[in-house]
């Protein structure tokens, strides 16, 4: 079949017809892709909508006797109560060999009272407890001045309770902290103020090194933030400690203390103040004085996790705050209280090895100045080293050999030394 050729109108009549519908076709795509792309985003603007909407909406109340999640990290709050509450402490198991017997002390701290005099006392002891495990528990209430902390600790340094290590092993629960605070006000029993924690070096031994201020007590303390630190002052539980007289029980004011903590960069410094009044009030003997003492505390970090820190004290009203070691003050022989003057210094290293091992050593010493009735049994000076290495194979566990060598004197010059082995093994929680 033959086609017949067509005009030259009818060509362009043709090609005019064909551009003309895809000019029309063109602008018809483009409308259908557009409301399909409108249509995609307005539904994804609906999930967006709905997802705000759940995430605005309050969440589902409670039961009613339901336990819920605290408002401090790892507590819970009790069915329709705002307190949240906490639990902690560690479990601590020693094992302890000693050069000499040591007697009562032999599970316990290094009480420079505690080394024995001479050489006759029995040769290589061990001993071994968990006496230092302990358990706490904090609370934290809201409250229209903020927010109120309460504190408790307990440990198992207590007296024996119908038991010994012949049969159970059995001791006393003792407090060690109970307190409560809002703001910076504080009333309670915790850690003297006086005290600089941040500078003791981690040691095994529950006592550390023998020239360390160490004491808690019932408080009324008052904390405020500044610039680079803070300051605190507080009026403390009195308690004078009179040789040949013991605790007297006859104090009439609070031990009065100051505190300023100063923190450089990654340097800190703690700087205290202690005033006491020691008081003895017997059918004998009516007298009291007043005294006072001055510290100084510091951190020092040097490389990695490493640090040095160092605490000294002096004063004359130290007495009773040198862990086991003095009186506050004697009688002399016109029946009036002389006071006794003392110094106490210690310094420590500590060095990470890696993330989970380290070691401290730290070396410690002190000495007194007695006046008139001073027995020639007190001790008069006294040093202390202590050596460790401590290792953390899993969160909140260690695990640590440490070497304590002891040495005192007394007034009369009597001389003990103790060397002495410790491990140890705590798990937190």
């Amino acid at each position: 079949m033959k086609y017949k050729k067509l005009p030259a109108f009818t060509k362009t009549a043709l090609c005019l017809a064909l551009t003309g519908g895809m000019l029309a076709a063109a602008p018809l795509a483009r409308a259908d892709a557009l409301s399909d792309l409108k249509a995609q985003i307005d539904a994804l603007q609906k999930k967006v909508d709905e997802l705000s909407a759940k995430q605005a909406a309050p969440a589902a109340a409670a039961p009613a006797n339901a336990v819920t999640g605290g408002d401090i990290p790892g507590s819970f709050k009790l069915p329709g109560s705002n307190t949240s509450i906490k639990f902690g402490g560690y479990v601590k198991a020693d094992a302890i060999f000693n050069s000499r017997s040591v007697g009562g002390t032999a599970d316990q701290e290094l009480e420079a009272g505690g080394i024995p005099l001479g050489s006759t006392n029995e040769r290589n002891q061990l001993t071994m407890h968990a006496r230092q495990t302990r358990f706490n528990m904090t609370t934290s209430t809201p409250s229209a001045m903020g927010e109120v902390k309460t504190f408790f600790e307990g440990d198992f340094f207590g007296g024996n309770l119908n038991g010994n290590e012949v049969v159970s092993n059995s001791n006393g629960l003792r407090m060690r902290h109970a307190f409560g605070s809002i703001g910076g006000l504080l009333v309670g029993q915790t850690w003297g103020t006086f005290m600089e924690l941040a500078s003791l070096p981690e040691v095994l031994d529950f006592g550390g090194p023998v020239g360390t201020i160490f004491v808690r007590q019932a408080q009324i303390r008052y904390t405020q933030k500044i610039a680079d630190g803070q300051w605190a002052v507080a009026l403390e539980n009195p308690e004078s400690n009179v040789a040949g007289v013991g605790p007297a029980g006859d104090d009439r004011f609070p031990d009065v203390v100051g505190r300023v903590n100063l923190k450089f960069g990654k340097v800190s410094y703690g700087f205290s103040a202690l005033a006491r009044q020691i008081r003895v009030d017997t059918p004998a003997i009516k007298d009291d004085k007043w005294g006072g003492a001055v510290g100084v505390s510091g951190v020092i970090p040097t490389f990695g996790k490493d640090a040095f820190r160092f605490y000294a004290n002096y004063g004359n009203v130290l007495g009773r705050y040198v862990v086991g070691l003095y009186t506050d003050a004697a009688i002399n022989a016109s029946n009036k209280l002389d006071l006794s003057s003392a110094w106490l210094a210690t310094a420590s290293y500590q060095h990470w090895w890696d993330a989970s091992l380290r070691s401290t050593i730290a070396v410690s010493g002190t000495r007194a100045s007695f006046g008139q009735g001073i027995p020639g049994t007190a001790t008069k000076s006294a040093q202390s080293v202590h050596a460790n290495l401590i290792w953390s194979p899993v969160k909140n566990t260690d695990v640590g050999i440490e070497y304590i060598y002891g040495h005192r004197e007394t007034e009369a010059g009597a001389i003990g030394v103790l060397n002495r082995i410790q491990t140890s093994a705590q798990y937190n929680f």
